[in-house]
């Protein structure tokens, strides 16, 4: 593929101040004589909120699937407790044995790389900037106005209840298709956890929020090499909308989650999801379980691959807290009833969306 400079750079041996148009951060590094980042692409975070640590390994929760799932009603009522608390304490936590083979993982990882590495104009077909697009490619993250540009492309896709997906390369779509439909029927056994460990029937969430027509997105994330990691960001601090979202990676880290007000940097176990609570698990609980704010930073040594896929309610859903749980706990409504798609429409105009559902506290 033939180096791409024409659109943003005039004297290809210099790197511009600034880029003149938005093109991907991949033709950016594949251009010659890269040697920093154009100042759109700086990033100034909070000082305060700079630095990372690592969990202490023994704190950080993991929830084994296959206990969740056992016949044995003590072990399946002891994993609900740790994912009450999971869920309660982090907001975050790993899912190991899941059942979700490791070689459908990997070439799922895989696909997305091929997919990256299309020559410019296959991967533009698909170029787009309308969230509603069921199959999008671009770059940045999904607002209309950017103070600055985010170190990231992206291919971002809805799965479900259709499924959308690019015909390119050859055997991609099945693969994908057949790794959102595995890691979909996880999420809902799994939500079916959540739901009695909020003390709910276990059906309650899959009903409520109507997931057989539940919206699952499939976002893979390219943050190429950069030359100045620290002046730049892979997306800044935000919360997901949904219910639960799944992420893989190719073992490159850079995710960075918060807790306690700190900052930790997260390093997945081989073959297991990193599973997150959504802003519309937050909702529903009546804010027992937290949406938790997460970032990725970009390095100078590897390319770094994640897949997100969350799942949410169908887009017609209007999400509340559960009147069980207020009933029971005798605690007002600390979030305004939204109908999922609104929320989602919101979000893209750059409002505070999350914000503006939460009531003031009493």
């Amino acid at each position: 593929m033939a180096p791409a400079t024409s659109p943003f750079v005039e004297n290809p041996t210099e790197t511009p101040p600034q880029v003149s148009k938005r093109v991907t951060v991949q033709a950016l590094v594949e251009s010659p004589g890269l040697v920093s980042i154009p100042s759109n692409y700086s990033y100034s975070s909070n000082p305060n909120e700079s630095a990372a640590s690592n969990p202490d390994e023994d704190t950080f929760p993991i929830i084994d699937f296959s206990l969740l799932t056992s016949a044995d009603p003590n072990q399946r009522s002891k994993t609900i407790q740790d994912l009450d608390r999971a869920c309660r304490e982090w907001g975050f936590f790993m899912l190991v044995n899941h059942g979700v083979s490791k070689s459908l993982m990997k070439e799922v990882l895989e696909g997305c790389n091929e997919f990256f590495n299309l020559p410019m104009e296959e991967k533009m077909e698909f170029e787009g900037k309308d969230i509603w697009k069921p199959i999008r490619f671009g770059t940045g993250v999904d607002v209309k106005v950017e103070k600055f540009f985010f170190w990231r492309d992206f291919l971002k896709c809805y799965v479900h209840p259709q499924f959308n997906f690019p015909n390119k390369p050859k055997g991609f779509s099945e693969v994908v298709q057949e790794y959102t439909k595995r890691s979909r029927e996880v999420i809902k056994e799994l939500l079916k956890g959540v739901s009695e460990s909020l003390g709910l029937e276990e059906s309650y969430i899959e009903k409520a929020m109507n997931l057989d027509s539940g919206l699952q997105i499939f976002a893979a994330n390219l943050y190429p090499v950069c030359p100045q990691p620290e002046t730049a960001m892979g997306i800044p601090a935000h919360t997901d909308h949904g219910l639960l979202t799944f992420l893989i990676e190719n073992d490159i880290g850079g995710l960075q989650i918060q807790h306690n007000g700190e900052w930790f940097n997260v390093h997945p176990l081989p073959n297991s999801f990193l599973v997150n609570t959504g802003d519309h698990l937050e909702i529903l609980s009546n804010g027992r379980y937290k949406s938790i704010k997460h970032r990725a930073v970009v390095n100078n040594k590897a390319t770094r691959i994640s897949i997100a896929s969350p799942l949410g309610p169908s887009l017609d859903t209007v999400v509340s807290p559960a009147p069980e749980l207020m009933e029971r706990e005798n605690r007002p409504a600390a979030y305004l009833p939204m109908k999922y798609k609104d929320f989602m429409d919101r979000q893209v105009e750059g409002k505070p969306v999350f914000d503006s559902v939460r009531l003031p506290v009493a």
